[in-house]
């Protein structure tokens, strides 16, 4: 793709009218070009997208009852990947406060990663709500002042706030930086400093306002802890790092940029610590609720060990702890430290730990044995796995075009400003 040098740039006086059009063109061109590899990968990603898509058109045709959800039973697989999204989308501040409030100078070269993947983990966010209200026609009660909001006595109503707010946020910060850099302006700090701040402390309350959501509902005694909303910041601060330590090191190898071997080391660095803080977490909630005993320790005894000769979450939450603990041996190996591949290793198997444990392990039990200390057991329906893969493919899409976007601009490869050796952050 050709680069437009300096003197082609606009003269100053001319209106942002002249320059935005040019901006979303040559946005929408760069996300339509690339190599083979590229358009192999959003093949697949389409592809899995349109099935979810096909799957929702029938769930919105022929009702919830497609899904395996049911009155005992009301959030499942849809919600599971809510939360998990929601830590991921807040995982993401793991790159913002070594290169902000620490000065990472490397750090700062990629922030804008870590960013970008905040608006594509809400967008995943928001879709699976969506797919799980069932008649998403009735959506605009979720907006301000035109709906039902209920603010500020709903928890849902807070969550709606910080989830769009943190949105907004992100999509500020690095579209202002994509575009100065597209115009070949230099970044003027009072316009995306602050917001990079504020950002900070918006990543730690989408989630904790996320957990108050769960411990709120005094009917569901699984969730009526305190160490909830810790439980689910030290997952969030293992998901980021994780999925950033491999989405920076495949972006460094397909796309070919030269990101510094810093930022990695850094985010293993967190790493190492955090899924042990995660599972110590973990430990001490089981071991208060098995511990003391009693009714109220029911769903935790049908999740970890059965209850009744119901255990279908059984299998699913100790592979959780049995990924996550891998991880974390590997991780503390010295020879991690020199095998990139190990390191990689590790931030899969506790990536997809986490995911079972913040889902499927958090969310069903609260719901087993139900208020009328029934059991009623749920596993996801095809319907809802589609829709999931679907989902999730939209979410990988997204990050994919917005991060391939910021590399062509930010190396200066695609805009008005003159070209750059590095990325800019």
């Amino acid at each position: 793709m050709s680069t437009t040098t300096a003197d082609q740039a606009p003269p100053a006086g001319d209106s942002h009218l002249v320059t935005y059009p040019r901006f979303l063109w040559e946005c929408v061109k760069i996300s339509v070009d690339g190599g083979l590899l590229f358009y192999a990968w959003m093949f697949a990603l389409t592809a899995m997208a349109l099935v979810g898509a096909n799957a929702w058109a029938q769930q919105l045709a022929q009702g919830m009852a497609l899904t395996n959800l049911n009155d005992h039973v009301s959030w499942g697989l849809y919600i599971a990947n809510f939360t998990f999204g929601v830590g991921l989308a807040a995982g993401a501040v793991m790159m913002v406060i070594p290169a902000y409030l620490y000065d990472d100078e490397e750090m700062h070269e990629v922030v804008i990663v870590g960013e970008l993947l905040a608006i594509a983990a809400i967008i995943v966010c928001v879709a699976f709500v969506i797919v799980d209200m069932g008649r998403p026609d009735r959506l605009w009660h979720m907006a301000p002042i035109i709906g039902r909001f209920h603010w500020p006595m709903s928890m849902l109503a807070w969550d709606v706030v910080v989830l769009i707010g943190y949105l907004l946020l992100n999509l500020h910060i690095s579209g202002y930086m994509i575009y100065s850099r597209f115009v070949g302006k230099p970044l003027n700090p009072k316009w995306y400093v602050p917001f990079v701040f504020l950002s900070v402390a918006w990543a730690i309350s989408i989630h904790t306002v996320t957990a108050f959501l769960y411990t709120g509902l005094g009917s569901r005694p699984f969730w009526n802890d305190a160490i909830i909303a810790p439980r689910f910041i030290a997952s969030a601060f293992v998901t980021g790092p994780a999925f950033l330590i491999v989405a920076l090191t495949l972006i460094r190898r397909l796309m070919k940029l030269a990101i510094p071997d810093g930022p990695i080391r850094t985010l293993a660095r967190i790493l190492r610590v955090t899924v042990w803080v995660n599972l110590f977490l973990l430990g001490a909630e089981v071991f208060t609720q098995l511990y003391t005993g009693g009714s109220h320790a029911a769903a935790a005894r049908y999740l970890y060990l059965g209850l009744d000769g119901h255990s279908a979450l059984v299998p699913w939450i100790w592979s959780a702890i049995a990924l996550n603990a891998t991880a974390a041996v590997v991780l503390l190996l010295p020879v991690s430290r020199r095998r990139p591949g190990l390191v990689l290793l590790a931030c899969v198997l506790t990536f997809v730990g986490v995911w079972i444990e913040k889902g499927m392990g958090m969310i069903v039990p609260g719901f087993v044995p139900s208020t009328l200390h029934e059991i009623v057991e749920y596993a996801p329906s095809p319907t809802e796995w589609k829709l999931t893969v679907g989902i999730w493919a939209v979410g990988l899409g997204v990050f994919t075009v917005a991060v391939k976007i910021a590399a062509q601009v930010l190396t200066g490869r695609s805009g008005l400003g003159p070209p750059r050796t590095r990325e800019a952050g």
